[in-house]
């Protein structure tokens, strides 16, 4: 259950900022901007938006009861969780690409771009990860905070490509990928503690 007297205006911005990091949105222009003109120069936005934000809540209040299923704690997945998270922050500062788009013409605005392009394994495992270190209803808030930049984006694709250009995309992608191995780190360093216990 959700337990609003522990919202943290605080914590919602870190949860924000991880999630916009590891979901990219503003480095994936240059792939939405392919897909849309794969998918006839549209992408729905508002189906796009809901079916990812949908994906990461139902992780949110799911994801606990999958890992007990798999015999796993919240503190386990936070530890494997921080060093995918590291391994995207690498990939984002030194410009390499493990994980790549579906570019099959025929895909649509739920798959590849809701998932796993915005909600993809990185930003589930990332939700998991953050409910060992912080209060539901503030990464709920997160969440929620991160559709309404997904759906602006989407739906303001050609302005934006145009406002960065290709140099102010990569300074945004570099600049969230060192905030990206910090937050990793931190996330290793207090879960970490627990197994040498």
């Amino acid at each position: 259950m959700l337990d609003f007297s522990v919202i943290s205006l605080k914590q919602i911005l870190t949860i924000t900022f991880t999630l916009f990091a590891v979901i990219d949105i503003l480095g994936n222009i240059p792939v939405l901007v392919t897909l849309k003109a794969k998918m006839g120069g549209h992408i729905r936005s508002n189906q796009a938006t809901l079916v990812s934000g949908g994906l990461m809540i139902l992780f949110l209040f799911l994801g606990q009861e999958l890992l007990n299923v798999l015999g796993l704690d919240v503190k386990s997945f936070a530890v494997a969780g921080s060093i995918v998270i590291f391994i995207l922050g690498l990939e984002m500062v030194l410009g390499l690409e493990f994980f790549k788009a579906d570019n099959n013409p025929r895909s649509g605005s739920v798959v590849p771009i809701a998932f796993p392009l915005i909600a993809g394994s990185g930003t589930l495992t990332t939700i998991m990860s953050l409910k060992a270190n912080y209060e539901n209803i503030n990464i709920l808030m997160g969440i929620l905070i991160n559709c309404v930049v997904i759906f602006l984006v989407l739906h303001s694709l050609k302005f934006i490509e145009k406002a960065l250009g290709p140099s102010g995309l990569i300074v945004v992608r570099k600049f969230f990928g060192v905030i990206l191995l910090a937050i990793a780190v931190k996330i290793f360093g207090t879960n970490v503690q627990d197994f040498a216990k």
